[in-house]
């Protein structure tokens, strides 16, 4: 588990695709209301692949370390795989169990990438938040 735990640590203090793009195709920011987590995420799709992706933020060790290595993830994925992603695929690619609070924030990323990917702008019952 000390492994998932240094590699967790290590995409939180260097992360990777951190940033914002400038004019990309897809972007899309949510919070996490509980902790107060915020993610954004910019893509620029060519062919349907994405073929640039940025992640920026604040944020838990989870939260931001979830986004840095899911971003590693989806470069030169299509939309449609993007669409695929699951939860069970965010809590392997970290690897230690979590909590139900920490889940939530391990999820954040993969909510903000996958509302992009489909077009959401808010999710019903935020239209006035």
């Amino acid at each position: 588990m000390n492994i998932y735990q240094e590699e967790l640590l290590d995409h939180y203090e260097n992360p990777s695709n951190y940033g914002t793009l400038p004019n990309p195709d897809i972007s899309h920011e949510e919070d996490n209301p509980l902790c107060g987590d915020k993610i954004r995420i910019d893509l620029i799709v060519e062919d349907d692949a994405i073929k640039e992706v940025r992640f920026s933020g604040h944020g838990c060790t989870i939260s931001l370390a979830t986004a840095s290595m899911l971003t590693e993830e989806i470069v030169g994925k299509s939309l449609e795989e993007v669409k695929k992603l699951s939860r069970d695929d965010i809590m392997d690619m970290i690897g230690i169990p979590l909590g139900p609070v920490r889940v939530k924030c391990a999820l954040l990323a993969l909510k903000v990438l996958k509302a992009g990917a489909y077009g959401i702008k808010g999710w019903p019952g935020e239209e006035n938040e």
